[in-house]
């Protein structure tokens, strides 16, 4: 019997010499689809073709990621230009003839003044800070770090030193005769380090730096009551806010005055620094950010120190106050009067030569040179 033209095609077209299964692509082509969709195709598919396979969906949170990290860039980096910006600045650490040569670690001086700017008078009466215009130091201390460790060595404002171009005379008076400047050179050429930073803090300042933080923990040994400074505290452990804060470093009702007040400011100071670098204090917003804004806005610092030089000198003095480092006074030999200075005391220059001459070369000061006061 005669086969029908179609049945024909259809064997013919699906020939077993094709290797192909009758449901299969006659002319084995890999690349068998809508050429134009460039898809491939399933079963039961709209417009009597096989159904399209739905493209996968990019991620978007690598996208979203990004963004947010260029965001929080971009507040980092703008918070830091606005901090930076905020801090005082004043051409302290200028070359002069005869100016000590760079030495190794690094060196600031740190100054505390009885400046009153920013003080209305009613706070002045309440911290019983006196009504005196200008500024002059009232503490002075030389933080140094590098490989030989970190150290923090009290200047007593009363030391008897050659200033330069003005006799000999107290320490602080080169701050009266000069400011910044004068006290650097005097600094530099008595102890033979040369100062790499600057940095200087005011009453206000000072008393809104520790409101900032909540307060810091100190342990007083004896009562205290000086009524000059403002200050009744009874013996034991306790937080001193900004106002008791200020007149626990100025106050000189000590046995031995101004020899254990630098004590007491170095301890402080230490303890200031190790709650401001805290975790407790920079993941805390409600502290954080008024500390950030006290503190730079009442730091007086050189020309060429920014926010990140200060930063740096806080996690040194963190260290110090955390028995990682050195805190002494610079060791003293005894004490005379004079007509220009009036009272004043002496460095031993044996002990005092051999702390300096460690620092110069940036070498553990030796144990037999540490005094506390």
């Amino acid at each position: 019997m005669g086969r029908s033209r179609d049945h024909s095609a259809r064997s013919e077209h699906h020939h077993a010499a094709y290797g192909r299964e009758t449901y299969g692509d006659p002319y084995n082509d890999p690349y068998a689809g809508d050429q134009l969709a460039g898809r491939r195709y399933d079963d039961d598919g709209p417009y009597g073709g096989p159904p399209l396979r739905p493209r996968r969906r990019r991620r978007r949170w690598p996208r979203v990621l990004g963004v947010l990290s260029v965001v929080l860039i971009m507040i980092l980096v703008g918070g830091y230009l606005y901090l930076d910006s905020r801090l005082k600045r004043e051409s302290v650490l200028v070359d002069y003839p005869g100016r000590v040569a760079d030495t190794p670690g690094t060196n600031w001086l740190i100054v505390g003044s009885d400046s009153r700017e920013g003080l209305s008078k009613a706070d002045q009466r309440r911290l019983k800070t006196g009504f005196s215009g200008g500024r002059r130091t009232d503490s002075m201390m030389l933080l140094h770090y590098g490989s030989g460790g970190t150290s923090l060595i009290s200047l007593p404002r009363d030391s008897y030193v050659p200033i330069p171009g003005r006799g000999s005379n107290k320490l602080n008076a080169a701050f009266a005769f000069g400011g910044p400047k004068l006290l650097v050179q005097t600094v530099e050429k008595a102890t033979g380090i040369r100062i790499d930073h600057y940095a200087e803090i005011g009453f206000n300042g000072f008393v809104g730096v520790v409101d900032a933080v909540g307060g810091v923990d100190i342990c007083v040994k004896d009562d205290i009551e000086d009524p000059k400074a403002g200050l009744d505290l009874k013996a034991g452990c306790q937080t001193l806010d900004g106002g008791q804060a200020l007149g626990y470093v100025r106050t000189r009702a000590y046995a031995r005055a101004d020899l254990e007040r630098v004590e007491k400011q170095r301890e402080f100071f230490g303890a200031l620094m190790k709650k401001s670098t805290s975790w407790g204090t920079i993941l805390n917003p409600f502290r954080s950010v008024p500390l950030a804004t006290n503190a730079t806005s009442n730091f007086l610092v050189d020309d060429g120190d920014h926010l990140h030089h200060l930063v740096r000198m806080m996690w040194a003095m963190k260290g110090v106050s955390g028995k990682d480092g050195v805190t002494t006074t610079v060791p003293i030999g005894g004490g005379g009067s004079s007509a220009a200075a009036g009272s004043y005391i002496t460095w031993d220059k044996a002990k005092a030569s051999r702390l300096f001459e460690a620092l110069q070369q940036d070498q553990e000061i030796p144990k037999d040179v540490i005094t506390k006061a």
